[in-house]
């Protein structure tokens, strides 16, 4: 589990990443509850307001919460460069991000000015202590590790990008201002938020995670260099589109998504090759929710070839299986692999720091989280995702998926506590 190179010495204290890892699945439970409860409305169109509410639920409740606490980690210990005030910067962010989440959804699923203004406020005194510290330290980080480095400075500026859009359309909703560019800016801020924000991160973390979690070779340094710019690049490009609207612009559009596809489908392909490729045999339970999350991405970049082949009138529904595809399929996959990997690592490399127990002394961790647990969780997951991207069929068929997330999410939660009650009783203090 360790690699050359990682200032392990560096890490913050296990209760730092914890609370954020902790709240995260319950998020995704509350997520699945209410999709059950506002289903069939939620399908009808992804700019719906239960839509749009269930989006920022899984988006900022539960990936939001997963990646600012996997980014308290990364930034000491694999860049080298601990963020500063680590304790209040994650005090804040976790508060902000929580509280300002459930309000911002409640805003977007009532249409309640009120608690829409209240939950960007919050979320954005959340977030800034947060972004400050994250870019004091990137700005400090050494190249060790150039690809991880690179691609997480610009997911922090996609970040960045993502939450002034934000902040833009919730002002704009709320009756602040008027940009004149709603649907347009809309899907900017999804854009980035998913391709940028998501994916640079996941990309910047796979880097390190996958050759050390799962045992496999490194990704190729030309990759790791010139995928997250390339996808950048697409970015850029769909954002010109959009703001300065040209004669050529469906060939704008074209040249905006082939860049970002083409680095999603390479991306994907490497990661589900190295894992392929990996030196322990041993299957391991975790492996399932890495191959699951880049086979739904490899999926994800054919959609738009299917878009072109279909009328104008099937094409809402497509839309809709892309964003489940992408954040229940890819994103919560990769989540969920990652959380079951690093949380166990952390409470026993934290718990053998702390007390200076021997090998045998403290659980290991396969005890941390026992393997049929995550089978279990796993197949309740994958049952999710195979039932929930149908926009075509019946209701029920939808509920039967939200029901199995609601299951796999608190699994996760069950499984991440126990981890968390073992540590301490063996003498583990959360700091």
């Amino acid at each position: 589990m360790t690699r050359p190179g990682l200032s392990y010495e560096q890490a913050p204290p296990f209760g730092l990443p914890l609370r954020f890892f902790l709240t995260a699945p319950l998020i995704l439970l509350l997520a699945a509850l209410l999709a059950i409860h506002w289903s069939p409305a939620w399908t009808a169109s992804r700019w719906s307001a239960e839509a749009l509410a269930l989006t920022h639920l899984i988006t900022l409740g539960f990936l939001g919460q997963v990646m600012m606490g996997a980014l308290l980690q990364i930034l000491p210990v694999v860049l080298g460069s601990p963020l500063p005030w680590p304790r209040l910067t994650a005090r804040a962010g976790h508060l902000g991000l929580t509280l300002g989440t459930l309000l911002l959804v409640a805003g977007l699923a009532w249409a309640h000015p009120t608690l829409l203004l209240s939950g960007m406020a919050i979320l954005a005194a959340g977030w800034a202590p947060f972004l400050f510290a994250a870019a004091v330290s990137l700005a400090k980080a050494h190249p060790a590790s150039p690809g991880t480095l690179h691609t997480v400075r610009l997911a922090w500026l996609a970040l960045l990008v993502t939450l002034l859009a934000g902040f833009a359309l919730a002002g704009e909703l709320a009756g602040l201002w008027s940009t004149g560019e709603q649907a347009g800016m809309t899907g900017l801020h999804a854009a980035w938020g998913l391709l940028g924000w998501v994916l640079l991160l996941v990309m910047g973390a796979d880097y390190q995670v996958v050759p050390m979690l799962q045992i496999t070779p490194a990704y190729p340094a030309a990759a790791s260099a010139w995928l997250a710019p390339t996808l950048l690049t697409g970015l850029v490009l769909l954002s010109i589109a959009v703001l300065t609207p040209l004669p050529s612009q469906p060939l704008l559009d074209l040249l905006a998504w082939l860049p970002a596809m083409a680095a999603m489908a390479l991306f994907a392909g490497l990661t589900l090759d190295l894992l392929r490729r990996r030196r322990r045999k041993v299957r391991d339970a975790t492996l399932s929710f890495w191959h699951l999350g880049m086979t739904s991405l490899l999926a994800l970049t054919c959609l738009p070839v299917l878009a072109t082949a279909l009328p104008a009138a099937a094409r809402p529904p497509l839309e809709t299986l892309a964003g489940l595809l992408f954040l229940l399929g890819f994103a919560s996959s990769v989540a969920m692999g990652m959380l079951y990997k690093i949380v166990p690592f952390l409470a026993w490399f934290h718990l053998q720091t702390q007390t200076g127990a021997r090998a045998g002394t403290i659980p290991n961790m396969k005890e941390f989280v026992p393997e049929a647990r995550v089978r279990r969780q796993y197949r309740l997951h994958l049952a999710a995702v195979l039932l929930l991207p149908a926009p075509w069929l019946p209701p029920a068929y939808a509920v039967t998926g939200l029901a199995a997330l609601a299951g796999s999410a608190w699994l996760l939660w069950r499984s991440l506590l126990g981890c968390d009650r073992l540590f301490r009783r063996y003498g583990g203090q959360l700091g």
